[in-house]
C-alpha cells in the first residue's frame, strides 16, 4: 500500500512510529536501568568481597599460597602478599565508589580496568608464569572479573544513551 506524503494517512503512520519508538526507548531505559541497579549491587558486593581478600593477604600469607599461587607456593612471602593486598584494596575502594556513583563515567572506567587487569593477571599467572594452576581459587576471580567485564560493558551502552538524552534535553531547555 502507498501512502501519499503530507497525507494524513502519512502523517497518521509517522506518529504511529514516533509512539512506537518511544515506548521501545521507555521500556529500554526502564529495563537498563534495573540492569544498572544490579550492577550496583553486584559491584558492592565484590567490592566487599575484595575488602575480607585484603585482610586475609594481610592476616596470613599462607592463604595465597594455598589458594591462589598454588603452582609454585614457595614464592609467595610476606612481602607479596601485602602487596598483592594493598592492590586488592584499591581495587575494591574503586568498585566500592562506583557503586556508590555509577553514572561517574571516568569512575566507571576505572573499575572496569581494575576487572580487566585482575583478569589478565590471573590468566597470565596460569599461563604465562605457572605460578597458579586452573584451580577453584584460580577461576573463581577468573569468572568474577569475566563477569564484570561483561556486565559493565552491557551497562556502558545504557550510560551512553543516558548521555545523549541527558544533552538533547538540556539543549531543549535552552
Amino acid at each position: 500500500m502507498y501512502v501519499r506524503e503530507g497525507s494524513a494517512a502519512s502523517i497518521g503512520l509517522h506518529c504511529f512510529n514516533t509512539i512506537q519508538l518511544l515506548l521501545y526507548q521507555e521500556d529500554f531505559v526502564q529495563k537498563m536501568s534495573r540492569f544498572l541497579a544490579v550492577l550496583r549491587s553486584w559491584l558492592m558486593m565484590v567490592s566487599i568481597i575484595a575488602a575480607g581478600n585484603t585482610f586475609q593477604s594481610f592476616r596470613d600469607h599462607s592463604f595465597l599460597s594455598d589458594k591462589l599461587y598454588t603452582g609454585s607456593p614457595d614464592l609467595v612471602n610476606g612481602l607479596q602478599a601485602r602487596t598483592f593486598g594493598v592492590w586488592t584494596l584499591l581495587s575494591s575502594v574503586i568498585r566500592c565508589a562506583c557503586a556508590v556513583d555509577i553514572q561517574n563515567k571516568t569512575l566507571y572506567h576505572l573499575t572496569l580496568w581494575t576487572f580487566i587487569l585482575a583478569l589478565g593477571h590471573f590468566l597470565s599467572e596460569v599461563f604465562v608464569y605457572h605460578t597458579a594452576e586452573m584451580s577453584i581459587g584460580i577461576m573463581a576471580p577468573l569468572m568474577v572479573a569475566s563477569f564484570s567485564i561483561f556486565g559493565m560493558l552491557i551497562g556502558y551502552q545504557y550510560l551512553e544513551v543516558q548521555q545523549e538524552s541527558s544533552i538533547s534535553h538540556n539543549k531543549k531547555k535552552n
